[in-house]
């Protein structure tokens, strides 16, 4: 990498700044209101439970909901 002249992707870097912004979207997120780190972290938690909980309930492809 040392060699390497622009911009680099890095593979880990991009899940990481992913999911960072998909936890963006919870408006408690986007700014510092928690005065303890276990309260914030509750919030990125509940936001990662709302995020998959939302893609299991998505509506099924009609092939999948035919079998």
């Amino acid at each position: 990498m040392g060699d390497a002249k622009g911009f680099v992707l890095l593979p880990k870097r991009w899940v990481v700044e992913r999911s960072n912004s998909w936890t963006m979207r919870a408006r408690r997120n986007a700014r510092d209101y928690e005065r303890l780190m276990s309260h914030a972290k509750a919030h990125v938690q509940w936001a990662f439970i709302t995020l998959m909980s939302r893609r299991q309930t998505e509506a099924l492809p009609a092939t999948l909901a035919a079998a």
